[in-house]
């Protein structure tokens, strides 16, 4: 993205206190830092989150079973030898 180094933040702090006065800046300094906080909060809250639900879901979710809608039955399994044993050969 873009970086901020530190004469920018010695010129954005000099602007803002021209700007706003020595009276106004620290009381916009302190709700910037409240804000700041709350939003780390935030994150942190949310990724904890994502944690949890990511430990909670089992293995076996992901496996190719996920990918079968609901309600639908399980295919029967195949012979081992590989022919079908309910269907019987034509009579002659």
């Amino acid at each position: 993205m873009f970086e901020v180094g530190f004469t920018e933040i010695v010129l954005i702090l000099g602007i803002a206190l021209l700007v706003l006065g020595p009276d106004k800046l620290p009381k916009l300094a302190s709700q910037v830092g409240r804000w700041a906080g709350r939003a780390r909060a935030m994150a942190r809250q949310l990724r904890q989150q994502l944690d949890e639900e990511v430990t909670v879901i089992p293995k076996d979710d992901f496996g190719p079973r996920a990918q079968k809608p609901p309600g639908t039955a399980p295919a029967p399994p195949a012979s081992p030898s590989g022919a079908d044993e309910g269907v019987k050969p034509p009579v002659e």
